[in-house]
């Protein structure tokens, strides 16, 4: 099975000795024409064949087949079994089925990724029977674009990517102290002024700018756009709007929102800024709650992210609302304070049908009761709130920030946060902690890798940053596998890389 790479590997394979081809007057059997036709639009680009899509089923000689399968414990399963003039898809679920067809592309000469024809290739896979299904339910990849802004071709390239690797959550981070992303129609100043900032620091937080205008940001139309193609792809984007702090750019915009009520500019460095929402103050919620409603007529995912983290208390300690407020709620201190924030935000999205998940510090001051943790501060944040019986997300940064340097010799590398993250290191990532009681386990609902972009002011660098390390989190989270072999790994990676030379992706060389 040397000759064979795929990831992320499949849970089980097997070699059946006779190859498929596929043929110019190929066609699709389905039980679903879309489903077919999602199939035909991968494969025809690059083939030029018609692969006409047919529900009835004339002969299965010289066809895909697209077969119904029974519902078992995982939607995303599925099973394959190519050889002779026939290959055969079968899943319960669409979602399988969009695994399927990732395989597929991946077995077939890389060729196929092409968006126009290409002519003289021997469109021939490998007889193969693959049953497959994932480790975990949740398998994302994070994207900031408040730091640095990236616009909606860039995103549905991301999409295809994640979708290639088989992640199937998107966590889009759109608003933060330097950048508000999203448009809100209720709050048009969030983007007229909050989208905007004045100047960009150069560097680390240098003394230095360079004195450029810099913004952006998402109409609803393009949202839902993304939303669909998403969608279609078999991907659940996750909205971030964050709470109660890296909230500088709305502040900006409508200052009464702060505890100082004045004096607010979008941030033109990097950090963490001590002006936060005012949790003293009920406009605040309204704010919010107006917001949260027009996201959620945006993004249709269970869950919505409140991010939660980073939120410095010293505006709450002297603000004369907040000290009321923990006077009236009967609170200790200013960090239960934001636990009651978290858990009124909590209650309003409950009552909507969705469900909060936010970064490990909301753990502090008491866990919201219906709460999803994302563990980033390592591992400990995920391993107290299973234990405790809450879900948890598994994305410390000691294995899945993406923005970290990708070798100890920084001065080779393009700017990065610093802190280092090898590649080694990421397939290193075991996503349930032996810390974990055995009958807890469950709630770890999988893990993500995250791209924070202070530094990465194009779409090249955040896709240098990106691979091939997200490659390695896709296989760790699809089959989780017991035994690592970083060897390979670094074989089986230089096999596929030239994948993503046929995707136009810049990716960072492995080293040798």
């Amino acid at each position: 099975m040397t000759d064979i790479t795929l990831f992320p590997q499949p849970a089980r394979l097997e070699r059946s000795g006779e190859t498929f081809s596929l043929p110019p007057d190929a066609r699709i059997i389905a039980h679903d024409r879309a489903l077919g036709e999602i199939l035909a639009n991968y494969l025809r680009p690059a083939t030029g064949f018609a692969l006409p899509v047919d529900a009835a089923n004339n002969g299965e000689t010289n066809a895909i087949i697209l077969e119904a399968a029974t519902a078992g414990d995982s939607p995303e399963a599925y099973s394959l079994v190519a050889g002779g003039t026939t290959l055969r898809l079968r899943a319960a679920d669409r979602r399988g089925f969009l695994h399927a067809f990732q395989t597929v592309r991946q077995l077939l000469p890389r060729q196929i990724l092409s968006r126009e024809v290409v002519t003289g290739v021997d469109w021939t896979m490998p007889g193969v029977a693959i049953d497959d299904e994932p480790a975990f339910g949740w398998r994302g990849m994070h994207l900031d674009v408040g730091r640095h802004f990236f616009p909606l071709d860039f995103i549905k390239k991301f999409i295809d990517l994640l979708a290639f690797y088989k992640l199937n959550t998107f966590h889009w981070h759109l608003t933060e102290d330097q950048g508000w992303r999203i448009e809100i129609k209720k709050y048009p100043l969030l983007t007229e002024i909050g989208g905007y900032r004045a100047e960009t620091v150069i560097g680390h937080n240098s003394d230095e700018y360079d004195g450029q205008p810099y913004g952006g940001f998402y109409t609803q139309g393009e949202i839902r756009e993304a939303v669909a193609y998403a969608a279609e792809r078999g991907i659940t984007i996750v909205p971030e709007i964050e709470m109660p702090g890296h909230a500088v750019a709305a502040l900006a915009a409508y200052p009464h929102l702060g505890c100082r009520g004045e004096g607010y500019q979008v941030r033109t460095k990097w950090g963490i800024a001590e002006d936060i929402f005012c949790a003293g103050k009920d406009e605040v919620f309204d704010f919010l709650e107006d917001v949260l409603d027009e996201t959620l007529g945006l993004f249709p995912s269970e869950y919505i992210h409140i991010g939660g983290d980073e939120a410095p208390k010293a505006r709450w300690e002297q603000c004369l609302a907040c000290q009321a407020r923990i006077q009236a709620e009967g609170l200790a201190d200013e960090h239960e304070l934001q636990s009651w924030f978290i858990r009124r935000i909590e209650n309003w999205l409950n009552a909507g049908g969705r469900r909060l998940v936010g970064w490990d510090e909301i753990l502090e001051g008491g866990l919201a009761p219906n709460a999803t943790v994302m563990s980033w501060r390592g591992s400990e944040g995920g391993i107290a709130a299973a234990n405790a019986g809450h879900d948890v997300v598994m994305t410390p940064n000691t294995y899945c920030y993406l923005d970290y340097y990708q070798s100890l010799d920084r001065d080779s590398e393009p700017l990065a946060i610093p802190s280092d993250l090898p590649l080694q290191q990421v397939w290193d990532y075991v996503v349930i902690p032996p810390q974990i009681d055995k009958e807890k386990r469950h709630h770890i609902l999988g893990g993500q890798g995250n791209i924070w972009t202070e530094y990465m002011p194009n779409s090249d660098h955040v896709e240098y940053m990106m691979f091939p390390r997200a490659i390695a989190i896709a296989d760790v989270l699809w089959h989780h596998p017991q035994e690592r072999d970083y060897a390979a790994l670094v074989e089986r990676l230089r096999a596929h890389l030239p994948s993503l030379d046929a995707l136009g992706v810049n990716y960072r060389a492995l080293d040798s």
